[in-house]
Order: structure tokens, then C-alpha cells, then sequence
């Protein structure tokens, strides 16, 4: 697997030398999940972070009445992990499954630690990646409060281009939490404004 996308995914922050991206890329572990394969189930310890080379990885909660909620997919160039867990090492909330057939690179806890402490400007990349997810999650908190189900679809397909096309219609709808149906009912709605 090539390390290219990976490594300007980090040098959308940082500045690595030559050296630095040699250490870097070699701490990543390369690890392919199958459709359906689970990265990390939730109770379990969240032991990396993994990057998408190629596929889509969902982030589930299961509610108590054991209805599960997409809180959001991870496609090439998109990091999955649940950062509580991550950091604290204690039981995630938060499942990691694949959709589809998923290439990616992992960093381990104990590697994440090292790497900060030998190229300290990970630190700053790290608080941006952070700084991002918190934002993205306070706009979906803010989406699923006010939006109404056409402004959610509308802002999956602006989010994740594409990914209608290659993921089933049902984890579309627990993402928007709308019913299967009404997702159906909106598609066809968008198709007719497309052709008008």
C-alpha cells in the first residue's frame, strides 16, 4: 500500500522533513477489513487510530433500544477512532465497522505517544485533527436539533459526494435518522428537481 495519501494528508498541517516521514510512515500498521469486518466494537478498548486508504468505515452507537445510529462515515482521507476511548484507554461508546471492503493504516496508542515525543510537531497536527472533529460534531449536534430531513440530505451529499452510490440506502437513513422510506421519498424528490 503506498503511503502517499497519508502522508499529505498530515502535510495539509505540518512541514515533515524527509527523515520525519521515513520514522512516521514506519510506525503505520497497513490492515485491510472485510465488508462488515468491525475495527472496534463498542465496551472495547479503543487501541488506534486508523486512517482510510480506499473504502468507507461507519461510527455507530447503539441506543438502548438496541436501534443503531450512524454518527458518521470515514472514506479515503478520513481518520476513524473514538477519541474518548483512545485517549483515556478505557471502553468505547462507539462502534468502527466496514461498509465496504476497507484499506487503511493504523497507529497504535503506545506508537501515537512515541510519535509525539520524537516529532513534537505532531502536536499540533493532532489539535487541529481534534479541533476539526469537534467542530464536525458540534454542526451535526446542531443538524440533527434544527434540520429539517431534506437539509439533512442535502448536507450528506455536500459532506460525502458519492457515497450514495456505493453504500446501502438503510446507512444512509440511520445517519439522517429518518426512516429507510422517507429517504426513498427524498431521492425521488431530488431526481425530479434535477430534471426540472
Amino acid at each position: 500500500m503506498n503511503f502517499e495519501s497519508i502522508v499529505q494528508n498530515v502535510a495539509r498541517h505540518i512541514d515533515l522533513t524527509t527523515d520525519e516521514i521515513k520514522w512516521f510512515t514506519s510506525i503505520l500498521e497497513q490492515k485491510t477489513f472485510r465488508k462488515k469486518e468491525y475495527a472496534l466494537r463498542a465496551n472495547e478498548v479503543c487501541r488506534f487510530q486508523t486512517y482510510v486508504v480506499k473504502g468507507c468505515l461507519k461510527i455507530t452507537f447503539t441506543d438502548k433500544d438496541g436501534t443503531e445510529n450512524v454518527a458518521k462515515f470515514a472514506i479515503e482521507d478520513w481518520w476513524a477512532f473514538d477519541l474518548q476511548s483512545f485517549m483515556t484507554q478505557t471502553p468505547a461508546l462507539y462502534s468502527i465497522q466496514a461498509i465496504e471492503e476497507t484499506e487503511s493504516f493504523q497507529i497504535s496508542r503506545s506508537n501515537y505517544d512515541l510519535l509525539h515525543e520524537s516529532i513534537p510537531k505532531f502536536e499540533k497536527f493532532s489539535r487541529i485533527m481534534f479541533q476539526n472533529s469537534y467542530i464536525q460534531l458540534q454542526s451535526r449536534m446542531t443538524q440533527n436539533l434544527f434540520a429539517t430531513g431534506e437539509e439533512k440530505y442535502s448536507h450528506f451529499n455536500e459532506k460525502y459526494p458519492g457515497l450514495e452510490l456505493r453504500i446501502p440506502q438503510k446507512e444512509i437513513a440511520a445517519y439522517l435518522g429518518i426512516t429507510p422510506e422517507f429517504l426513498s421519498m427524498l431521492r425521488k424528490k431530488r431526481t425530479i428537481k434535477a430534471i426540472s
